[in-house]
């Protein structure tokens, strides 16, 4: 039996990514040896079967596109103090098995499933309040510079106005459905 590149994603980066979300759910953090452990097995996977690249198809250079897209949808996110630095290190090691394409995707449905879940977890906390003074919050942060890359209104000041939504969570969900959806032959192919 021949085990192709798909197949040893699917081995290693469904049950490594959801081990991730877990820990992120668990306790808000993603560490820095399951994100690395991740990123170096998809790059090499990628150099296995493609060697050092080969456009639109894999290779260790398609796999460090996709980190950079991982890390590129992410970075200022985290700078604003708007997320954790694991959840952009998940999604860039994410994107070392994906490529640029899936990871965006990926990173797309995420972020769509992210909202959602932010929205459902205010409406059941009956924090709509807290949310909306949060939001005006956030809103006055964007205004200025300076205060958008400040802590101020960053996902952690808010205290107890709030509840943190562990974004590795929804990444993940995100980005294997991105993979299932591609690799069982969906609209993705």
């Amino acid at each position: 039996m021949n085990i192709g590149f798909w197949e040893i994603t699917l081995a290693v980066l469904v049950p490594g990514t959801l081990y991730a979300a877990w820990i992120d759910y668990a306790q808000r953090r993603v560490p820095n040896w399951l994100n690395a452990t991740l990123a170096l097995a998809g790059l090499a996977a990628q150099g296995l079967y493609f060697g050092w690249y080969r456009p639109g198809i894999g290779g260790i250079g398609w796999g460090l596109l996709g980190l950079a897209v991982g890390f590129g949808v992410l970075i200022v996110p985290w700078l604003m103090h708007g997320m954790g630095a694991g959840d952009v290190k998940l999604m860039a090691a994410m994107g070392c098995w994906l490529g640029p394409w899936l990871t965006l995707l990926g990173f797309a449905a995420g972020a769509l499933i992210g909202g959602v879940a932010a929205i459902a977890m205010i409406l059941s906390s009956g924090r709509a309040v807290h949310a909306y003074t949060n939001m005006q919050t956030i809103m006055t942060k964007l205004r200025r510079f300076d205060t958008a890359f400040s802590e101020f209104g960053g996902a952690k000041t808010f205290g107890n106005t709030s509840q943190l939504l562990p974004y590795g969570v929804p990444l993940t969900a995100g980005t294997l459905g991105v993979l299932l959806t591609y690799y069982f032959g969906g609209w993705l192919t």
